[in-house]
């Protein structure tokens, strides 16, 4: 780093930097509990709209940022871009989530296309560039990208389901097949997230929301080796790219991932035992999480209680403060205050 160039908290503490007070931002920290973000995407009428309309998604991005002063702000976007951009049909039903004509069989898999149409995903690039220019310079941008694991939980499915059968079920009754459509998702996650960085991303957070629901030898076939070669293609053109991992659920598994996914930093969700981690993740892996999403929720003093022992399961590591998974859309944002307050003390805004 520059002499001159101010310090970005969150870089500091992903190259291996321990914090006196940890840097915080949160997973969906743009989103529907905030009132402008609501008012935004009504303007934008769509919520794949706000996506790819660089002058909302931008304004999008830099909402939180603003109003609660986080130490890093990330892309508004969707893991299924990627889906959408490989030529897959890709719809958000308002209240139900993401829609998709499903991809079962061999055949459907080739009809997509071999590599992301850079066209589609042209405007997620020009976001970055846009909040780069605005942003404050002590503040990171975090770019992203699902695990293809994730990814293709949906594209399989064509939505959301428990336990994420349909994809399970492909995997094992055809896996050569469903390892072509993994192959073509890490080729394309790889591509879009170099674009990231060369746009502007400071780092990128990986998320495998589903890594919880796979069998052991499953979670090394559909999870690790595809994230590992993830992390290792993008560093192959960009070696000093800073990636975070989120293998969401998995439990007593994690120190497997840590041991083979080439990541600076492992976010946590708020089932893991924090001492297994803090005993499990070697020191030169930095930890984010992970406060429960519903302790936010809930407020008062039990949330002071919660932050309190995230900070001190932690203290004296490489560690972000982040919430186990996104914040959930009905949190006051008198909740979010307190929290930051909790992480902060007084001598900081």
């Amino acid at each position: 780093m520059n002499a001159s160039e101010p310090v970005k908290p969150l870089i500091e503490v992903l190259q291996g930097n321990v914090r006196p007070v940890p840097p915080v931002w949160l997973m969906r920290q743009a989103g529907r509990y905030l009132p402008e973000y609501r008012a935004l995407r009504k303007r934008a009428g769509g919520f794949l709209e706000l996506c790819f309309r660089p002058e909302l998604a931008s304004e999008a991005t830099l909402q939180p940022v603003r109003r609660f002063g986080f130490d890093a702000a990330i892309l508004f976007s969707d893991i299924l871009v990627v889906a959408h951009a490989l030529g897959q049909r890709v719809e958000f039903e308002e209240g139900e989530g993401p829609r998709l004509e499903p991809v079962s069989t061999l055949a459907e898999i080739e009809r997509l296309q071999a590599e992301v149409d850079q066209d589609v995903l042209l405007p997620v690039y020009e976001t970055i560039r846009l909040v780069k220019s605005v942003l404050p310079p002590d503040v990171a941008l975090i770019g992203f990208c699902g695990a293809p694991w994730t990814v293709a939980t949906y594209m399989v499915a064509g939505r959301g389901v428990e336990g994420q059968v349909p994809a399970r079920r492909f995997a094992l009754e055809d896996p050569q097949s469903f390892g072509k459509l993994i192959d073509r998702l890490v080729k394309s996650s790889i591509e879009y997230l170099v674009r990231q960085f060369r746009a502007g991303v400071d780092a990128v957070q990986i998320f495998d929301t589903w890594a919880g629901v796979l069998a052991a030898d499953e979670f090394q076939r559909w999870c690790i080796d595809p994230t590992n070669s993830i992390c290792r293609g993008v560093r192959a053109r960009c070696p000093n790219a800073r990636i975070i991992g989120f293998p969401r659920g998995v439990g007593t598994a994690l120190p497997r991932y840590v041991e083979q996914v080439p990541v600076d930093a492992v976010s946590l969700d708020w089932t893991i035992d924090r001492e297994f981690a803090r005993a499990q993740i070697p020191a030169r892996v930095a930890i984010q999480g992970n406060l429960d999403p519903v302790a936010l929720l809930a407020g008062g003093p039990m949330l002071d209680q919660k932050v309190d022992r995230v900070l001190k399961g932690f203290a004296g590591r490489p560690f972000i403060f982040n919430l186990g998974h996104g914040i959930l859309p009905d949190t006051p944002i008198e909740h979010v205050e307190r929290m930051l307050q909790c992480i902060r003390g007084s001598g900081r805004t």
